[in-house]
């Protein structure tokens, strides 16, 4: 397992699934079997099934688990004005929860199709779309919902593009939101 792998908290169940996810993300989830995981965490495959049957539903707690604080922010945002501000604040709020469910991210990236085939899947993509929603002017153009897609994009791509690229995490996460909101305020026909 790579030394970046930081583990969220202390108990089994939550040990398993780092462990599981970094694995996923490693070598894929295909590939990656329930006595392998046990094996990593110097477990038997029966305490394993004591908390997880099967590898999906390692993967559905992850995103339970992981997707929460981005639950809360479309919540949020849903009792919200449809400000300028209000829209800037659901960015930065997303830029936090991207930050802190990061290997959750790359691993969605490396398994794209795994992703497509699951439940967890068609999950995720409802959540974009609820999030795009906060975000859009009503009434906007395609051009514009183009932005507050492209916005939104941005942010999980630059996890990806900027990962490898040296310099301070904090900064490159700050400018990741300043692209996403430079697209978003654009898209509401404000210049600033």
């Amino acid at each position: 397992m790579s030394s970046t792998a930081q583990p969220r908290r202390g108990n089994t169940r939550q040990r398993i699934q780092d462990v599981a996810l970094e694995l996923f993300a490693e070598q894929g989830y295909e590939k990656t079997s329930l006595r392998e995981i046990a094996e990593q965490l110097d477990v038997t495959k029966a305490a394993l099934y004591y908390h997880f049957k099967t590898k999906e539903d390692i993967l559905v707690s992850l995103f339970q688990d992981l997707a929460r604080p981005i639950d809360e922010l479309i919540a949020w945002g849903e009792t919200q004005p449809s400000t300028l501000e209000a829209k800037k604040e659901i960015l930065r709020r997303y830029s936090d929860a991207l930050a802190a469910a990061a290997p959750l991210f790359r691993f969605m990236q490396e398994n794209q199709a795994t992703m497509r085939d699951l439940s967890v899947g068609e999950t995720f993509k409802s959540r974009m779309m609820r999030l795009l929603e906060l975000l859009k002017q009503p009434g906007g153009t395609m051009t514009d919902r183009v932005r507050c897609f492209t916005a939104i994009f941005a942010m999980h791509a630059g996890i990806f593009a900027l990962r490898d690229v040296e310099g301070d995490p904090e900064e490159k996460q700050e400018a990741i939101l300043e692209v996403a909101t430079d697209l978003m305020v654009r898209a509401q026909g404000v210049t600033e």
